[in-house]
């Protein structure tokens, strides 16, 4: 079993600054990637960031610039600093992983942090 504990989302004015944490536990050979989505109320989730295992990010356009996503491999704690944040940021945030648990690729999520900017 593997569980995703989130920490870092709040309350913030735009232009601010919050730091969200990731930080994986549990019976996981191998993680191949992890990352962040969010998901507004009624709309699909959607990618923030992502890092691979070998470094290499992948940024939504829309937070390109501002965001930056940052693994710690000894602890399995991914990291998303986010800068210049905008009201249209407000949502809830969802970790992400994917890796090999047993013998099978899979994927989990974190159960969402709320990110809310005010303008």
């Amino acid at each position: 079993q593997v569980q995703l504990v989130e920490s870092g989302g709040g309350l913030v004015q735009a232009g601010g600054s919050l730091r969200l944490s990731c930080a994986a536990s549990g019976s996981i050979k191998s993680i191949n990637a992890m990352g962040w989505y969010r998901q507004a109320p009624g709309k699909a989730r959607e990618l923030v960031a992502v890092i691979i295992n070998d470094g290499s990010t992948n940024y939504a356009d829309s937070v390109k610039g501002r965001f930056t996503i940052s693994r710690d491999n000894a602890r399995n704690t991914v990291y998303l600093q986010m800068d210049s944040l905008k009201p249209e940021d407000t949502t809830v945030y969802y970790c992400y992983l994917r890796g090999i648990v047993g013998s099978l690729w899979s994927v989990y999520w974190g159960q969402g942090t709320q990110v809310a900017v005010s303008s």
